[in-house]
């Protein structure tokens, strides 16, 4: 039985860097589209462009194939080239003397990865992409939500 043909758009955003994070992301299922995002009080850019993608895809319910859509060049090629999975290999490190950043949601990423068929497609980001822009604007309102949860990984990296 062929897998669900799932779209996710994803986008983060930070208020200060590090400062207030916020991720937004669109999912589409035939007619089916749900918007979600969230924020961490404390955090960076980076993490909240790969928590628009892990919060997009737990979402998922059972395998499927994904195209996912998102601005980040860092993200994109992070999985796509396999650098992810290199600095998995190597113990978290990007090379012998540097440690690979934002280890703990890489690790969920890729385990996400395995669970679905996931292409990530790079989209200009505030090129008029009207899912794009709709990710980027969940992403700067979840900044300004109070109240907002620590980002535990960024905490004690």
């Amino acid at each position: 039985m062929p897998l669900k043909q799932v779209t996710i758009y994803t986008d983060g955003a930070c208020s200060g860097n590090p400062g207030t994070g916020g991720y937004g992301a669109v999912l589409i299922y035939g007619s089916h589209r749900k918007e979600i995002s969230g924020g961490f009080r404390r955090t960076t850019n980076n993490r909240m462009e790969i928590m628009g993608a892990i919060a997009g895809l737990e979402l998922l319910n059972s395998a499927c194939t994904v195209t996912l859509y998102t601005d980040s060049q860092y993200l994109v090629n992070a999985i796509m080239k396999g650098w992810a999975k290199r600095w998995r290999t190597n113990g978290w490190k990007r090379n012998p003397k540097e440690a690979a950043k934002n280890p703990d949601l890489w690790q969920r990423l890729l385990d996400l990865c395995d669970k679905h068929d996931v292409k990530f497609v790079w989209v200009r980001g505030h090129a008029g992409n009207i899912e794009n822009e709709t990710c980027d604007r969940l992403a700067v309102q979840a900044t300004k939500q109070i109240n907002l949860p620590p980002d535990s990984g960024y905490q004690s990296s």
